[in-house]
């Protein structure tokens, strides 16, 4: 991704068409089957060299729009950013070391989040933090128990 030619030619139709090579009709699809990976390891699955984590996301978007699912898409990104963040789980401790992992977990997801559900998400990150998971949380999928409780599928 680092020689500057994501962005080169139709760049969409390109993401398409490695998805199709490797079997999904959707980038939907393609992220559900691989919830934990990140962004930029989606990206880097579809084309090292010529497929960006914004390309990856911005199509994630516009199919979740369509779909009318961005609620759902919302939660599949906080999923990404705790197994990258927080890859041990949710901290037993909220000291200072583990407080800073937290705040800067939740802040990459509210930075990934449509301006549509900045609101709700905040709310999420405030109740995590006031009342916190149990020790270990780490959520596998979208779907999770308690990621619905927090953020249920009411699209706004």
């Amino acid at each position: 991704m680092s020689n500057g030619c994501t962005w080169e030619g139709n760049w969409k139709i390109r993401l398409y068409e490695r998805l199709h090579e490797r079997g999904y009709d959707s980038l939907t699809a393609f992220a559900d089957a691989r919830p934990t990976a990140s962004l930029v390891e989606l990206a880097e699955e579809l084309g090292e060299e010529d497929v960006n984590a914004v390309q990856v996301f911005s199509g994630l978007v516009a199919e979740a729009e369509r779909s009318h699912r961005l609620t759902r898409l919302v939660r599949g990104q906080l999923v990404r950013e705790l197994s990258e963040g927080l890859p041990d789980g949710w901290p037993s401790l909220l000291d200072d070391a583990n407080r800073f992992k937290v705040a800067r977990t939740l802040g990459l997801w509210t930075s990934y989040t449509p301006e549509t559900h900045k609101d709700r998400v905040k709310q999420v990150g405030d109740a995590l933090l006031a009342t916190p998971p149990p020790p270990g949380w780490r959520p596998l999928g979208p779907d999770d128990e308690l990621l619905l409780t927090l953020l249920p599928d009411e699209e706004v």
